[in-house]
């Protein structure tokens, strides 16, 4: 008997949840236990990038679970440098350093960049210079590069090391790099902030700063990557590519992966014991890995991305000139898109729920819309429809 049976949750509260139970998913819809149908354009918050159930995906499961989940780092996993070969040929990177997380992957990213001006005989360089309204995961590092107050009150002292500016704000990044600055971090486009894309004038305006001062470009691509933005890595249409990259969520369709690239002399200078993990780059965390990335590097994927994200953000700008007076602006890259609304969005996802319509906030006014890759005209057509509905019933 649980002496213990009177606590209402044994769950700590950290999360809001909208009171709604998913039981399986296939391709882009979700259904409850109950039945209900839910066409999913949240996908996690930008997880299961080929949507649920992938044949593909489930057969590898199946083949790898029942042949070996994990051995630890202390042997050799041909999975993982497999993966390995096929992100660096496919990217900037020279190599490769396995996670579980979107937050590991940029702990990672974080003493990589100071463990390589340690090596280079520059361990005064150790601060990072981020951006406002970031969002770089739950950690103390990465809660500290953030700077935001609703995440780092509560939690302090900061760890040392980082400094914030105004994003995409050059003339306070250039001000900000002081003799101690060993990189600059950003997301090539703000998912919590509000889906805000740098252009790639921009992009290539702080390479040309960071080179400038020999300072290293991270990229975090947590979000923004793994063909959400209608390429493999949202870097891509600007042709600017970082030294160190942090990659999670799509990557395992659905699977906790994540993942740190680097150009060969900074991730070099991990070496022997000084990074390490137990689960990161296990054989079943591998296989999935693999098997995403098979689907997504078919010939037409990525063109496929950018053909329904051209239809999706036209019907999104159609319901933007119906409703001005509730949209002022739809904004994104691929299908990384923010719909922003001069009401608060909690109530507005709460009742797309109603409609059979998964959606994900991003911040106080913004509806992100984080569809499944591999969502067809079809799907794009009923999303638009309940969004329709949804915008109908709203009073201003």
């Amino acid at each position: 008997m649980n002496k213990k049976s009177n606590i209402p949750n044994p769950l700590m509260p950290t999360y809001s949840r909208f009171d709604i139970a998913f039981d399986r998913g296939v391709g882009a819809y979700l259904f409850d236990a109950e039945g209900g149908k839910y066409l999913d354009f949240a996908s996690g918050i930008a997880v299961t990038a080929l949507g649920h159930s992938h044949p593909h995906l489930v057969e590898t499961l199946k083949e790898q679970g029942e042949k070996l989940w994990h051995t630890s780092n202390l042997f050799q996993i041909p999975l993982q440098e497999k993966l390995a070969e096929r992100l660096v040929a496919a990217t900037f990177a020279d190599n490769v350093f396995f996670t579980n997380s979107g937050v590991e992957a940029m702990e990672c990213a974080i003493k990589l960049a100071r463990k390589y001006h340690s090596s280079q005989g520059h361990p005064e360089k150790y601060r990072i210079i981020s951006f406002k309204n970031a969002f770089h995961g739950r950690s103390l590092a990465t809660i500290a590069a953030s700077g935001k107050e609703k995440l780092t009150k509560g939690f302090g002292p900061m760890p040392d090391g980082f400094d914030q500016v105004p994003f995409i704000d050059l003339e306070a990044l250039a001000a900000a790099i002081t003799p101690e600055t060993a990189a600059i971090l950003l997301e090539p486009v703000q998912g919590e902030g509000g889906i805000l894309p740098a252009t790639g004038e921009d992009l290539q305006a702080i390479r040309n700063i960071a080179d400038e001062h020999g300072l290293l470009l991270i990229f975090d691509e947590i979000q923004c990557g793994m063909g959400r933005a209608g390429k493999l890595f949202a870097h891509e249409w600007a042709g600017v590519t970082p030294d160190i990259m942090a990659v999670a969520k799509g990557i395992g369709g659905g699977f906790p992966v994540g993942a740190c690239l680097a150009r060969a002399s900074v991730g070099e200078s991990l070496t022997f014991g000084s990074h390490g993990t137990t689960y990161g780059g296990n054989p079943l965390a591998m296989a999935l890995g693999n098997a995403v990335l098979d689907i997504m590097l078919e010939d037409g994927f990525f063109e496929h991305v950018q053909g329904v994200t051209k239809t999706l953000m036209a019907g999104l700008r159609s319901l933007q000139q119906k409703y001005p007076a509730l949209i002022t602006d739809v904004r994104g890259l691929g299908l990384m898109i923010g719909v922003e609304c001069t009401v608060k969005t909690r109530p507005l996802i709460a009742k797309a729920l109603e409609l059979g319509l998964v959606l994900a906030p991003s911040g106080e006014n913004i509806i992100r819309l984080l569809p499944p890759l591999i969502i067809d005209e079809g799907h794009i057509t009923e999303a638009l429809a309940k969004l329709d509905q949804l915008f109908s019933e709203i009073k201003t």
